[in-house]
């Protein structure tokens, strides 16, 4: 017979605290997974990825006295994880375009025309190849704004570009996106 015990997160942190190594076994074990997909979103490569992991939970157990346990402890590493993706992609590539004024913002958008999306069959393992496809920038916004429901005006604070920015190009991810699907589907 297995005994299987229930060890909430904050009771692995408590541990952590305390220097318990068990307790950083499990908690990593907890949250490694999540972690690196997170990560691979964002800066879409598996070393980096793999890279990040390792230095966020370096830099949450060196801070766990800083961990106030005002939100769960998933979700701050989490922040580290993508604060961490997001620098990666901005020393490698540095294609950030600001857009800030609001004209040229609506003009642009007034110009693209509208993509019918009920005509795709979405499918999750095309979604994730026309993801790897987009550009770092594109990737981010989407990734941060769809999978880790953040806000325009939160991921803008993240990126350091403007709002506007940020739904320039999540827009712009958008339609590459679906138009990335439907090349890929007549392949």
């Amino acid at each position: 017979m297995e005994l299987i015990l229930e060890i909430t997160a904050d009771e692995l942190v408590d541990r952590c605290r305390k220097g318990d190594s068990i307790g950083y076994k499990l908690l990593y074990n907890q949250y490694a997974n999540a972690m690196y997909n997170t990560a691979l979103r964002i800066v879409n490569n598996a070393a980096d990825a793999e890279d990040i992991l390792q230095e966020s939970f370096i830099d949450a157990f060196h801070s766990l006295n800083q961990f106030g346990n005002r939100s769960s402890f998933g979700a701050w590493l989490k922040k580290i994880v993508i604060h961490k993706s997001i620098n990666r992609v901005k020393r490698g590539k540095k294609n950030w375009v600001d857009v800030d004024l609001a004209h040229i913002d609506s003009y642009v958008l007034q110009d693209e025309p509208e993509v019918d999306e009920k005509d795709f069959e979405f499918r999750v393992e095309s979604i994730r190849q026309a993801m790897v496809q987009l550009p770092d920038g594109y990737r981010t916004v989407l990734s941060l704004y769809l999978v880790e429901n953040y806000k325009h005006d939160e991921i803008a604070g993240m990126l350091g570009i403007s709002a506007a920015t940020v739904r320039t190009q999540y827009k712009r991810a958008k339609k590459k996106l679906l138009d990335i699907i439907s090349q890929n589907k007549r392949t």
